[in-house]
């Protein structure tokens, strides 16, 4: 099992910063464990390819993800839904956000993962992705507000 939430800070309000993170299309642009995401064909479900490097196992694993919380402009969080009727772990991905202060909202990031796969060294290497995306993601909300 894995359980991180990462913690950090963006320049911009809640208001701001909840578009781009209730929308599962713009991940890949800044949250790099996010590799792709493809509209899927029913229920305005995604296919979500998600991965890791460590040293050199790489590890990508596709989930079919539904929106399963969306409260603006606080919460936004997707998991996964498969429909081929068979058993598979859970992979929740959530987006909280806080105001800072005035003009700055901080972001806690969830990842969960419920299998029994996990790499030695994954918690450091998703807490220091989380680090690289919080640029990543104040460059998406400055774009989207501009």
């Amino acid at each position: 099992m894995i359980e991180f939430t990462g913690t950090g800070v963006v320049a911009a309000t809640p208001a701001q910063v909840f578009p781009v993170v209730a929308d599962l299309t713009t991940y890949p642009d800044w949250l790099g464990i996010v590799q792709a995401v493809h509209p899927a064909d029913d229920d305005g479900a995604w296919l979500v390819d998600i991965g890791a490097r460590l040293g050199p196992l790489r590890r990508t694993k596709r989930l079919r993800m539904i929106r399963a919380e969306h409260v603006a402009p606080t919460q936004a969080t997707f998991e996964r839904a498969e429909r081929d009727g068979k058993d598979h772990s859970p992979w929740l991905l959530s987006a909280t956000l806080e105001p800072h202060d005035t003009n700055a909202t901080t972001v806690t990031m969830r990842l969960h993962y419920g299998g029994g796969f996990a790499l030695p060294g994954l918690d450091r290497l998703l807490a220091q992705e989380v680090q690289r995306a919080l640029p990543r993601l104040q460059k998406r909300v400055d774009r989207a507000v501009n």
